[in-house]
């Protein structure tokens, strides 16, 4: 009988080394794949940031293309005022 129980105790207590052994694997996987997320997270947040800066880029070149075509139109309407001036002095 106290054999039994001895076997008994030592399976147990191999098998509590063992899972012991495997939730140190795991929470040192855990760890190493959560290191990894804030890696990547980290890298996203650049990517974010770096993308709404060529937005904002790019909105800024779009309004110079405008600011060109405004000082077109606004030539044209000089002269066209003067053109006016003249025939009126005519």
């Amino acid at each position: 009988m106290d054999f039994e129980l001895r076997d008994k105790v030592e399976r147990l207590i191999s098998l509590y080394e063992q899972v012991k052994m495997e939730r140190d694997m795991l929470i040192s996987e855990k760890t190493m794949l959560q290191d990894a997320v804030d890696t990547k997270d980290r890298r996203i947040q650049e990517l974010e940031d770096k993308n709404k800066k060529l937005q904002l880029a790019e909105a800024f070149k779009a309004s110079s293309i405008d600011k060109q075509d405004a000082k077109q139109k606004i030539g044209k309407i000089v002269k066209e005022i003067e053109r006016c001036i003249g025939l009126l002095n005519s």
